[in-house]
Formats: structure tokens, sequence, C-alpha cells
């Protein structure tokens, strides 16, 4: 890789597109421009080619951070896309680059890596980033390498916190961590300790105006994230745990620090919040693309 290389570094969510160049120490080269998903097919195709037309430039590559398991090959996703389009999953990404390389890789893992190379985790030779928001997100970084298993799926947070098959979880199955420690997982807790429905958003209002079930409710999902952190870092033996995402402004990381070290059976771990802003998926795209391009 030449000194100075860049990527056009592209976030693709539910709802919103970022797309910025990006250099090769993690810096966004300009302020990141932001289009609206469009809901069908054809419309995010149409969107993503003249992104990748108009604002590439001189960038040597095309990196994306999306939703879904990416393969090890970083071409093609693996997963079906609950938040996106059906046939999303499908979409040949190279086809709507033709004259840059593109590089694809999950948005959780894409934010795992900025929080490694740019965010709370630097100096951190393992760490785990997990992204709390209507789902739940994950990516493991192992001496300095990112998990990514033996098809690209690894770090999908989807092991199970109970047996009761009373959760239904977006993937199809029953009480996963998602289920728990998402922000529909707090919208659930708060249905088992009050028996009504009221949004996540309302929760956290009332919990800042001393509504004692939505400060229940709120310490309750706190503890699940723990739970979900002690059987991680059991297993992964990890440095730091970061929380990023929607929702984890809504964690108090010293309260959940203090609770996994209680339990944990590995040397102690530490819990931060995110520090690599907004634009994470679209730097650690972009960042891993270089750094999977300079070792080619």
């Amino acid at each position: 890789m030449n000194t100075g290389y860049k990527a056009l570094g592209i976030d693709i969510g539910g709802t919103k597109i970022y797309a910025a160049p990006v250099d090769e120490n993690g810096k966004i080269l300009a302020v990141p421009q932001k289009f609206a998903t469009p809901k069908t097919l054809d419309g995010i195709k149409e969107t993503l080619a003249n992104i990748i037309e108009n604002v590439a430039k001189d960038a040597s590559i095309v990196a994306i951070a999306t939703a879904g398991a990416v393969n090890n090959e970083n071409t093609k996703i693996l997963s079906s896309t609950a938040n996106l389009v059906d046939g999303y999953s499908g979409i040949d990404f190279q086809s709507l680059s033709p004259k840059k390389p593109v590089f694809i890789e999950n948005d959780a893992n894409c934010a795992a890596w900025a929080e490694h190379y740019a965010g709370a985790a630097i100096g951190a030779r393992h760490s785990i980033t997990l992204t709390l928001g209507t789902g739940v997100g994950g990516g493991i970084i192992i001496d300095n390498k990112l998990l990514k298993g033996k098809a690209g799926a690894a770090g999908e947070m989807h092991f199970k916190m109970s047996l009761e098959r009373r959760r239904p979880c977006t993937c199809g199955t029953y009480d996963c961590f998602e289920s728990y420690a998402s922000g529909r997982g707090l919208a659930l807790t708060y249905r088992d300790v009050v028996n009504k429905d009221i949004s996540t958003f309302q929760i956290i209002e009332r919990a800042k105006e001393g509504d004692p079930g939505c400060i229940l409710s709120l310490d309750i999902w706190q503890r699940h994230i723990a739970d979900g952190i002690i059987g991680l870092n059991d297993i992964f033996d990890t440095e730091i745990v970061v929380l990023s995402g929607s929702m984890a402004e809504f964690a108090e990381v010293e309260y959940i620090e203090n609770l996994v070290n209680k339990e944990i059976v590995t040397t102690p771990v530490r819990v931060k919040h995110a520090a690599a802003g907004n634009f994470a998926g679209l730097i650690g795209a972009a960042l891993l693309a270089l750094n999977k391009d300079k070792n080619k």
C-alpha cells in the first residue's frame, strides 16, 4: 500500500447511508455525506452506484459496512438483513463499482475495528465491541486480528440467556442475548416488570423522572448486559469490552464493569463507552479494506 492511499467508506443502515473518504490513519477527509436508504432494491443499487461514482474520486478502494454476516473474502453477504429490503443480501456490490475494487464487512465488525484502531480500545490486543441498538451486534478482536470464524459469521450475539423460550428473537429462535440486551430487550423487560407495553424512549424518559418500574427495568437490562459480558469474557479473556450504538449511552459502564468483575473467572476486564464516534462503521470498513489491500 502506497502512503496516502484512501478508501471511500460507506456505512449502510436501515434508514440512512453515510459516505466519506478515509485515510490509512482512520481520519475522515471530508464531511460525511448522508443519504436516505431507499425502500427498494433497485433504489439501493442506484444510490450506491451514484455514491461510488461521485464521491470515490481518488480513493483506491470502496469499503462498505453493512448489516449481515459477510464471507471471509469480503465479497458477499451470507445472511439475511431484516432491517433492509428483500433481496439486499444478494447484491453484487462489485458490479456497482466498475473502476474500483469493493470490500464489504459486517457493520459491527467495522465498529469493533474502529474502536480497536482509533477509539476506546486503542492499545488493547484483545477487545470486544457490542453495538446496542434495536438489535445487538458484536465484533471480537483477538491478538490484534478480527475474529471471522470459518465462514465469516463469528461475533453474532445470539447465544442463549434462558431456556424458557419466552422471548422470540429476530434470528427466529428464543431468549438470545440480543433479545435481552437490545432496546427491544429493555421494552420486553419492562413488560415483564409492569405487565404493560411502552416504548424504549418512554422507559428512559420516565426513568429520568423517577418512575420506579422504569428504573427497575433499566437496572435489570444492565444486569442482562453484564451477564452476557461475563460469558463472553470467560470465553475470550479480553482486556476491554466497548459498548457502542444508540442504546449504549443509557448503560452505566462503571456499574456494569463492577457487576462483571464480581463474577468472571478470568482476570479483570474494563467496560467503556465507544469513542470512535458516529461514523465508526465507515472508518472501520475503510481501515480494514486498506489493511487487506496492503497485505495482498
